[in-house]
């Protein structure tokens, strides 16, 4: 059996970051079904928390999971599962990009703070403020699509 502990901090928004997760109450059922599913699957999350329009979850990775299954496991499921609750009128879709950046062991407390302080962290800042600063601060190149 390997020993494995690689943390992973992804972020990804609603579909043109509608606020679909309206009320504290709404998004408290999101995050702990998302936590319930993907312990199902066998994907550790170690935090999960976000705001009406985002989702921020810290992750566990394991031997044979791969980024971009645990997103579509975690994103699918979870948008399958809110439409059947019928919260809302709309239909929740999730957005395809997202964030996942690597964090080091001795960071972890401070990103799971960060997580789970997103409520008072978006009083002050928007996802959209808070998404240009992870571009930067990570260095990723946002690309404009030239293809319309």
């Amino acid at each position: 059996m390997p020993f494995i502990k690689v943390y992973i901090h992804f972020v990804w928004s609603t579909k043109n970051r509608i606020p679909y997760l309206k009320t504290p109450e709404i998004r408290k059922a999101m995050w702990q079904h998302i936590k319930e599913n993907a312990n199902k699957k066998d994907i550790f999350i170690d935090f999960v928390n976000g705001y009406n329009d985002h989702c921020h979850c810290l992750i566990s990775l394991g031997s044979e999971q791969t980024i971009s299954k645990i997103m579509q496991l975690i994103k699918g499921e979870s948008a399958f599962w809110f439409n059947k609750q019928n919260f809302i009128t709309e239909k929740l879709e999730w957005q395809d990009e997202y964030f996942a950046v690597s964090v080091s062991e001795s960071v972890v407390d401070k990103v799971r703070n960060y997580i789970k302080n997103q409520e008072i962290h978006h009083t002050k800042k928007s996802f959209q403020e808070e998404y240009t600063e992870l571009i930067e601060k990570f260095g990723f190149k946002k690309f404009k699509d030239t293809t319309n």
